[in-house]
């Protein structure tokens, strides 16, 4: 009917411009008529889902996903919006920086180490190590390299080894290149003889006239054909007669024999037909090639046709070996400089935002620290965050680590349990009525939404009647401009 009836929740971005939630209720409200709405953030939803009764309503919340990594200090059930950081490193860049190295470690599979591979071996062969230098030492032996390396099998055809023909395929296949180049051979010969009989019949016109008589045509004639006398024509008669011959027997005895005739690519009388010897490079080396099938003359027993053994494994060619590129990829979330970019990874993010608090509220924020977003699906990044707190909170400090129950799905389904449980209350719904009053940016908050800071708009200072009296007298004894000009 044109229209949504029913209420709608949406996730946005952690501290979401006012313009960008504008446009989306805008489209909401007036395009689809959408009775109310609920925006929220998915890392809080996640948040939300995975409390539990002994949990602390305060936490801090490491949200890292596709595009981005995000630091929420959640304070009281209330996100602290003045003290949340980003990190623009994810999933994605990951992808890309493998997709780069193994691109240059093997370049000659460089167009079949797509980014959609990567993806694929990031969520099925990455880790995060505890210690990454101690790690990198490890990968150093030997040993250790052949136990922990990842082989991935790329796709190829076994086609490219060689020909995989059995012995009557080979022969098959030679009898028939065999009939095309006699077909070849035959035709040449046809084209060669009718040339030939042309231009005989042509020489023997010419020495028609000079039997009849006709001296002025039978001078003329010669000097186009370039011939000095008579003699020398007759003897060109002759030797063009004696090749036309020749054509017409090997003709006849190609047609009764059942053997391939070999035909010897040099014209017999190459002074004579400098048109009919032309041959194209692909005839002559086709019959260079056959030479040696043509000139047998006692065939052999035919030996039995060896298969052909490749210089190398074409499998093991198409493999990726996964070393230290396993650890490599998601460690730029730790350590962006990995990959060029001037920012601080998850560790000194977290110490930052920890510093911005009172030691009481710290001790309470690392009570929580929850992990979520796919990105945080890596095995060993729990026990990595928990190195990293042991190094920056105090001496004998405690501290808590939870990785979300589901990292890539229980946005969802926080934002269903918001749903559900706030459905027939008030509280996070922005009703239509709302928006018309107050606005498309306007935000009502909720334990898992954002801070809504309305739009403040400087005010103007009153105009007094003497500031106005001054530019009123300027005015009148200015008079209109257009007049004075």
């Amino acid at each position: 009917q044109g229209c949504v009836d029913h209420p709608v929740v949406l996730t946005e971005a952690v501290c979401n411009p006012l313009y960008s939630r504008q446009m989306m209720s805008e489209l909401l409200f007036e395009c689809y008529q959408v009775p109310k709405v609920s925006y929220g953030v998915d890392s809080l939803y996640s948040f939300y889902h995975n409390r539990r009764q002994n949990w602390p309503c305060s936490g801090l919340v490491v949200s890292s996903g596709y595009q981005c990594t995000h630091i929420l200090p959640v304070l009281e059930g209330r996100l602290d919006a003045k003290n949340c950081k980003r990190i623009n490193l994810g999933g994605c860049q990951a992808a890309v920086y493998l997709q780069r190295l193994l691109q240059l470690k093997y370049p000659g599979h460089f167009a079949a180490i797509t980014l959609s591979r990567m993806e694929e071996i990031l969520h099925e062969h990455s880790y995060i190590a505890e210690d990454y230098i101690e790690e990198l030492q490890k990968w150093r032996s030997p040993e250790y390299y052949e136990n922990n390396v990842h082989k991935m099998q790329l796709p190829f055809s076994n086609k490219l080894l060689g020909s995989t023909l059995t012995s009557e395929e080979k022969q098959e296949r030679r009898q028939q290149q065999l009939r095309r180049l006699q077909e070849l051979n035959a035709r040449r010969r046809e084209e060669k003889l009718q040339l030939d009989q042309e231009r005989l019949d042509r020489l023997l016109y010419i020495q028609e006239l000079l039997e009849d008589g006709q001296m002025d045509q039978f001078h003329k004639a010669l000097v186009e054909l370039n011939m000095d006398s008579a003699e020398e024509l007759q003897s060109y008669i002759n030797k063009l007669s004696q090749s036309v011959e020749q054509a017409k027997q090997k003709i006849l005895q190609a047609e009764v024999n059942i053997e391939v005739d070999v035909v010897d690519s040099k014209p017999e009388t190459p002074d004579l037909d400098p048109l009919g010897s032309e041959q194209s490079l692909e005839d002559v080396e086709s019959i260079n090639e056959f030479e040696p099938l043509f000139a047998e003359e006692q065939p052999e027993v035919e030996k039995p046709v060896a298969a052909v053994q490749p210089v190398f494994n074409l499998a093991e060619y198409h493999q990726l070996f996964l070393g230290t590129e396993r650890i490599r990829a998601p460690e730029i979330v730790f350590q962006p400089s990995l990959i060029g970019e001037d920012q601080a990874g998850i560790a000194e993010t977290m110490q930052y935002v920890l510093e911005r608090y009172p030691k009481e509220q710290q001790a309470i924020l690392v009570q929580n620290v929850f992990l979520t977003g796919g990105n945080t699906m890596y095995p060993g990044l729990k026990a990595r965050v928990q190195k990293e707190l042991l190094e920056m909170r105090p001496f004998q400090s405690s501290f808590q680590v939870h990785l979300a129950s589901s990292p890539v799905l229980d946005a969802w389904y926080g934002a269903r349990d918001w749903a559900v449980e706030h459905m027939t209350r008030e509280e996070g719904w922005i009703t239509r009525k709302d928006y018309e009053e107050k606005g498309g940016e306007y935000l009502k908050e909720h334990c898992a939404s954002n801070v809504y800071v309305p739009i403040r708009l400087p005010k103007q200072a009153p105009r007094t009647t003497e500031a106005l009296a001054p530019s009123r007298a300027l005015t009148s004894s200015t008079g209109n401009p257009c007049e004075q000009a």
